[in-house]
């Protein structure tokens, strides 16, 4: 999988990237990642990449000629063929069903704007697809492409320690993780639960079922509505709410 980040900021990129999971991906060559800064395509003494917008307005627009030739530059650098992605809060709302599709590609060139954003004859000309990571202002697009690197790394083949352990993550299933423990067996009077010691893997793995159906009902309930469950799946979250409102009734 191959990673073209076009950015005013490559330190940014370049310095997070390699640490991590991702650090080590690309240190064991399962990940290539190359930057692109687009003051390097222009052709001025103050290598401008910004300007007025036209029609007035507070701000800076990033020009279409500088991001045009770091995009062109990046395509040639691979003959693997590459999506073109500008990270955008008008774009797909990015969750792991994206992530999933993203990882199909060989290759992403990712936009990372800044100002008020970029000339809209770019979108049209060269941009595939837009991705938000959320609802809110950031100062650049560096961030999302950071997000949207380590999340589609984390399901590449023989990246993570184990090879179930991104088939387990939350939202792999459209559900949270279930609660995670480790040693001690007992803090504060507060004990791991006593099936995750059975070395039962069979009442071990419908616990850990239940529990990620119920923290998904507690706290992201809006997963769960356009979400069907299997007869057993509806089985055992009706049990987790029992068990939850038989607690509180006893605190």
């Amino acid at each position: 999988m191959r990673f073209d980040v076009i950015t005013l900021f490559p330190e940014i990129v370049e310095h997070s990237a390699l640490m991590g999971v991702v650090g080590r991906a690309i240190t064991d060559d399962k990940v290539q990642l190359k930057t692109w800064n687009p003051r390097t395509y222009t052709e001025d003494v103050h290598r401008t990449v910004d300007d007025r917008p036209f029609g007035g307005g507070p701000g800076m627009v990033m020009k279409v000629e500088p991001l045009v030739k770091a995009i062109q530059s990046a395509k040639k650098a691979s003959d693997a063929p590459a999506n073109v992605i500008y990270l955008s809060p008008q774009g797909r709302r990015l969750d792991q069903q994206g992530i999933k599709y993203l990882a199909a590609f060989p290759r992403l060139i990712l936009l990372a704007g800044r100002y008020e954003g970029i000339d809209e004859r770019l979108l049209t000309s060269c941009v595939d697809e837009e991705w938000s990571i959320g609802d809110y202002v950031l100062s650049g697009g560096e961030l999302p492409a950071l997000v949207l690197i380590d999340a589609v790394t984390r399901t590449l083949p023989n990246v993570l320690g184990h090879d179930d352990s991104a088939v387990e993550d939350s939202f792999v299933d459209g559900l949270l993780d279930h609660p995670h423990f480790t040693r001690p067996e007992t803090f504060e009077d507060n004990s791991v639960p006593e099936v995750l010691l059975s070395g039962d893997h069979q009442k071990i793995a419908v616990w850990r079922e239940k529990q990620a159906l119920g923290k998904t009902w507690q706290k992201r309930p809006d997963l769960l509505h356009n979400k069907e469950l299997s007869e057993h799946q509806a089985l055992l979250l009706d049990e987790f709410k029992k068990e939850f409102k038989a607690l509180k009734t006893k605190e």
